[in-house]
C-alpha cells in the first residue's frame, strides 16, 4: 500500500491521522478512497467539476503531478502520496 501524508488543515477530516494508507492505482482513485475513508475530504481537494483545485499540490515521491499525468498518474504500492495546499500571503517589496 502507498502512504499518503495528509497536511494539518485536513487532519481533523481524518482524525488528526498524519498518514493514512491506500491501495489506488492513480491519484483519481487515491482521491475517491480518501472519501470513502474520509467523507468530505474531496471537497477540500476538488472542485465542482471533479478536478483537483488549483491550490492544492500532490506530489508522489517528490514528483508534482502536474508535470506526469495529473489525476491520472500511477500510485505503486511503495510510493508516498504528499497533498501539499498551497500557501498565500506574505508582502511585496516595492
Amino acid at each position: 500500500m502507498a502512504i499518503v501524508k495528509i497536511p494539518t488543515p485536513l487532519r481533523r477530516l481524518t482524525g488528526e491521522k498524519d498518514e493514512v494508507l491506500t491501495s489506488s492505482n492513480s491519484v483519481s482513485e487515491m482521491i475517491d478512497d480518501l472519501e470513502s475513508q474520509f467523507p468530505g475530504i474531496k471537497d477540500r481537494l476538488c472542485d465542482e467539476n471533479g478536478g483537483i483545485r488549483k491550490f492544492i499540490n500532490i506530489y508522489i515521491n517528490e514528483e508534482d503531478i502536474r508535470f506526469l499525468d495529473g489525476p491520472k498518474t500511477q500510485i505503486n504500492e511503495k510510493d508516498t502520496v504528499s497533498i501539499i495546499p498551497a500557501i498565500a500571503g506574505g508582502t511585496s517589496v516595492n
